[in-house]
């Protein structure tokens, strides 16, 4: 599944934490700038289920 992450550089990273919680992250972009909302970034990242024990 691929995952589009939103906000300033903290949001983002925060919501990488929480990813990785829950998920496998199998890759992720570099943060690109938004040009319609200054400050502001957009990352997008695949994850996959991880697997029960």
């Amino acid at each position: 599944m691929r995952i589009r992450l939103e906000g300033n550089r903290a949001e983002i990273a925060l919501g990488m934490l929480h990813l990785r919680d829950a998920f496998d992250v199998t890759s992720m972009s570099r943060a690109y700038p938004d040009r319609a909302r200054p400050r502001s970034y957009r990352m997008y990242v695949t994850i996959t289920p991880r697997k029960s024990r």
